[in-house]
């Protein structure tokens, strides 16, 4: 298959080739300026790399398991070679499955369809949506938000204690949801120490590694998880696969995810007129359907990219520009930067504030208008959490994303900026003086809002 392995001659000192490096963009100011993402917790840049492996391989596309023909057989082969790469990236343990899902979000909600019955699910408020949700058929016990990363592993072990005891007697099966870095403040969270507790206590652990997989290495073995979720485009791959990775028991016990062809092994007729089925017990089992075989794919090489590149410079350079990022925001005293565990928590590159005066909304509009920087404001999926820091009613509503007040009304909302392996550090450099500013001079343009989002006025 090396005829689909693009060379990999990039410089581990400095960013990675991502696309869209070169594209500028408008400025209602006048002019233009290249485009500086600082966006990536959202969605990462595919890496140029990444992109070049699903070039070469395009031409040879075929349906996956289903042909006799020669680019089926290839196609196959890719993917299934996909699937070992993934769980080498992984570290996974022996006897674990690797299956390929849409999303993180996909991923979980899968294994909720797969707990046993009876299971209980603990997760903390300071989850994203996607790993705080998908347990609602299950007994949920959310965990207040903790101060510090002993406090965490402190208070679910309390929750492990009290647990229900079930029906047959014993504390039956048990399962804990926990992210690797916050899609809010950044902050590491203490994943082998929380999973020591679980297990200590009967119960399983599922790491939710979309933050952390694309800035750390993540080891299935050595963080001892029982399952590890993760999505490809936080990965520098392009949008619409993830991946489940770990312990096949639950997963092979359970009714497939989706009915269909590729999940069933064998299916007859019965007398009575219905229908016999016997489901596969691979990774195939849940992933019904023609595979997205480009989206397994473009992980893998992904995978093997950020591995090729070193973690450890990966990281080096990453702290350097959240050092960056940090001391040039705590020269300015009307931003506040949002914390769990303090400043002197260990972080990836995500990073979440708000500035006095200014409804985030209205402030990240003027990043981009004036300055072409790409950043987030919102709740960011994690309502409770951003509640929780920025004090307000844990209970009021808001929409993902969407600002919750006009400029100059109090926000209720936060600032979010982010990068990874893809960002020079000329985009942190020009964010960090165009935050200093427009909180000294202000905005240059006006700016009203339009269907819920705050734009520049015309």
């Amino acid at each position: 298959m090396s005829v689909f392995t693009a060379a990999a001659d990039q410089s581990v000192c400095t960013p990675l080739p991502v696309l869209g490096r070169d594209v500028t963009v408008p400025l209602v100011t006048g002019g233009e300026v290249t485009y500086a993402a600082l966006d990536y917790a959202a969605s990462a840049p595919a890496l140029q790399r990444v992109w070049d492996d699903v070039a070469a391989y395009a031409p040879y596309y075929g349906s996956v398991h289903r042909g006799a023909g020669y680019l089926s057989q290839l196609s196959t082969d890719l993917f299934e070679n996909a699937r070992r790469t993934v769980a080498e990236f992984l570290d996974c343990r022996a006897a674990d499955q690797v299956v390929f899902t849409r999303s993180t979000t996909d991923s979980l909600n899968l294994l909720a369809r797969a707990l046993p019955a009876g299971c209980q699910v603990f997760v903390f408020e300071t989850e994203h949506h996607a790993s705080l949700l998908p347990w609602q058929d299950a007994q949920v016990t959310y965990l207040d938000a903790p101060s510090t990363p002993l406090r965490a592993v402190e208070t679910l072990e309390r929750a492990l204690v009290g647990r229900t005891v079930s029906a047959e007697g014993g504390d039956g099966p048990a399962l804990v949801c926990v992210t690797g870095a916050s899609n809010v403040t950044g902050e590491l969270w203490p994943v082998r120490e929380l999973a020591a507790a679980a297990h200590a206590h009967g119960a399983r652990i599922v790491l939710d590694a979309a933050q952390l997989a694309p800035h750390h290495p993540v080891s299935v073995t050595d963080l001892d998880v029982d399952w590890v979720a993760f999505s490809g485009h936080k990965l520098y791959a392009p949008f619409g696969s993830g991946v489940l990775a770990g312990r096949a028991d639950w997963l092979r016990a359970a009714q497939p995810y989706l009915a269909g062809g590729g999940a069933s092994r064998a299916v007859s007729r019965r007398q009575d007129g219905g229908v016999d089925v016997e489901w596969h017990e691979s990774a195939a089992r849940h992933e019904a359907g023609s595979p997205n075989v480009i989206g397994a794919y473009s992980i893998a090489s992904a995978c093997k990219a950020l591995t090729e590149a070193g973690f450890d410079s990966l990281v080096a350079r990453e702290e350097h520009l959240i050092r960056t990022v940090r001391e040039g925001l705590a020269e300015v005293p009307e931003v506040k930067v949002l914390s769990l565990f303090g400043d002197d928590a260990p972080r990836v590159g995500v990073i979440s504030f708000v500035v006095e005066g200014w409804n985030s909304s209205h402030f990240a509009a003027a990043l981009s208008a004036e300055y072409g920087i790409g950043v987030r404001d919102g709740l960011f999926c994690a309502h409770p959490l951003v509640r929780t820091l920025l004090g307000t009613d844990p209970q009021t509503q808001g929409e993902c994303g969407a600002p919750e007040a006009t400029p100059g009304e109090k926000s209720l909302n936060a600032i979010r900026v982010s990068f990874g392996a893809g960002t020079p550090d000329e985009h942190v450099e020009r964010f960090v003086n165009a935050v200093r500013e427009l909180v000294t001079e202000g905005a240059k343009w006006q700016y009203r809002t339009e269907e819920g989002r705050c734009v520049p006025a015309v």
